[in-house]
């Protein structure tokens, strides 16, 4: 009779160490992601706004081009102040809970190739 783990051949546990260390796993590749995603959101807000001025000086007052101009100069401000925010919520609260205002954005978390508390 076949056995079926015969088929898939000896299956044995990785060796000490080879999960990484903290420094390369799977935190710090989200924390770059997220700082990825915050960089192109204010990149993305910088040209908004750059291109929102050169509609309000290209409005010639038009009171229509003025005012989308206008609108999309808010909505970049307000993009920029909820990225701001949000890091800064973040602060706060990894503060308040953890007594650590980088608790939250680069947190330290102890497993195998880390050190223990």
């Amino acid at each position: 009779m076949l056995s079926i783990f015969g088929i898939f051949g000896e299956v044995k546990p990785p060796l000490e160490g080879s999960y990484g260390s903290v420094f390369t796993g799977l935190v710090p590749f989200l924390n770059n992601i997220l700082r990825l995603i915050f960089v192109i959101a204010g990149l993305f807000a910088f040209f908004n706004l750059i291109i929102a001025g050169f509609g309000f000086m290209a409005a010639g007052g038009d009171p229509k081009g003025i005012e989308k101009s206008w609108t999309r100069i808010w909505q970049s401000l307000i993009g920029l102040i909820i990225i701001v925010g949000s890091f800064l919520l973040a602060a706060i609260l990894g503060y308040l809970l953890f007594g650590s205002p980088t608790a939250i954005l680069q947190p330290i978390i102890y497993g195998p190739g880390g050190t223990s508390p």
